[in-house]
């Protein structure tokens, strides 16, 4: 990657690891390496174990084995939480109603926690809902919304840059209001927040971090070394070290599944409105991270003509009611409208390319511009 500053430190100071061959996009990180045998010195060491004697061994002929599976086959593949479930459903009269399973093709993966999903996502919502954003702007005095916006928009376009994950930005916003909605901040430190926050958030979601040489780069050497590390600390404290919350991102991908049958068009779509909405503070810091992904997804199925424009799928999993997020919604699309006019066009930029589908060169529609003014 050209634009990518690369530094011939390791990625955690103190611990050395193999190098990464080349052709990885990382040549010059360094690995963790295996921890695992340091875990089993010290396991040995607080308690010495025994040699084992030959009756102790059990072995297993592939006959065995063999017949195992067979067994398990038969018996069928989920689990019996899943098997539960499915009883309590049947016992208590449960319809459909119109709502799809869009589990149902991830039944057999272990990975997709099918069984746990709903309860999650319940949990999510009564998380977002009591580590909400409150409305800081009028308790900083030298920061405003549009410096807001244009510290987002570099931060977008240092993101794609660094060829970061999607998680990893949104938890870098997240961080940034969270902590600008708990301290004042000088002007001078705006920028040097956003690159902290990212650092966090970097080291939190990627697993090849940007060192901090390549923050104080990026920020064409505003800051120091040490200036970052100390506002690193300085957020976490803030937070108190809570960086494991709902962002829009952890329900864009719930609810993009559940806006079934959905293309890549369509989930690209949803990620662009959802990041204008990032930019803009009202959408962002005034609504529940729930508010924003759904909004994106119903004003995504609006622009491809995805009719009805809310399923009962989605009223489903998302909680809302078509009325509940048409204002957002029309908020989004105005700022789509006027995306590519915009001083501020890293997120326009971005989805410009063919590997987003370039939803951003998508026609808006005379029937949308008179239902959003």
């Amino acid at each position: 990657m050209a634009s990518r500053i690369i530094s011939n430190r390791p990625l955690l100071e103190g611990i050395t690891g193999e190098t990464i061959p080349n052709g990885h996009g990382r040549q010059n990180r360094k690995a963790l390496g295996d921890i695992g045998n340091l875990v089993k010195d010290v396991a040995r060491k607080a308690k010495p174990q025994q040699k084992q004697s030959k009756a102790e061994v059990i072995v297993v002929s592939p006959d065995a084995i063999e017949k195992s599976c067979k067994t398990r086959q038969i018996r069928g593949s989920k689990t019996f939480t899943a098997t539960l479930r499915a009883r309590s459903k049947a016992a208590s009269g449960l319809k459909d109603d119109g709502v799809i399973d869009i589990d149902a093709q991830d039944a057999g993966n272990e990975l997709a926690a099918v069984e746990y999903v709903d309860d999650m996502f319940t949990f999510y919502k009564d998380v977002e809902e009591e580590g909400r954003i409150r409305d800081y702007m009028g308790s900083q005095p030298e920061i405003n919304v549009e410096m807001r916006s244009i510290l987002i928009d570099w931060l977008i376009d240092v993101h794609r840059k660094f060829e970061l994950m999607p998680e990893t930005l949104y938890l870098t916003i997240n961080l940034i209001d969270r902590f600008l909605s708990f301290k004042v901040v000088p002007r001078r430190e705006l920028q040097l927040l956003g690159i902290s926050a990212m650092l966090i958030a970097c080291k939190y979601e990627e697993i090849w971090a940007p060192e901090v040489n390549d923050f104080v780069c990026i920020s064409d050497n505003a800051y120091c070394r040490e200036q970052i590390l100390a506002m690193e600390k300085s957020i976490l404290g803030q937070v108190e070290w809570c960086i494991t919350v709902p962002t829009p991102f952890v329900f864009l991908a719930r609810y993009v599944k559940a806006s079934a049958p959905c293309d890549m068009e369509m989930e690209k779509l949803v990620f662009y409105l959802a990041e204008l909405g990032l930019m803009q503070c009202p959408i962002l810091v005034l609504n529940r991270p729930s508010m924003l992904a759904a909004s994106a997804v119903y004003a995504a199925r609006q622009t491809l003509k995805k009719t009805p424009f809310w399923t009962e799928t989605l009223k489903h999993h998302t909680g809302y009611l078509e009325d509940d997020i048409m204002e957002v919604a029309k908020m989004l699309m105005r700022l789509r409208d006027s995306a590519s006019e915009s001083t501020l066009r890293a997120v326009f930029k971005k989805y410009c390319v063919s590997e987003n589908a370039e939803v951003a060169l998508l026609c808006s529609l005379d029937y949308l511009s008179v239902s959003c003014s």
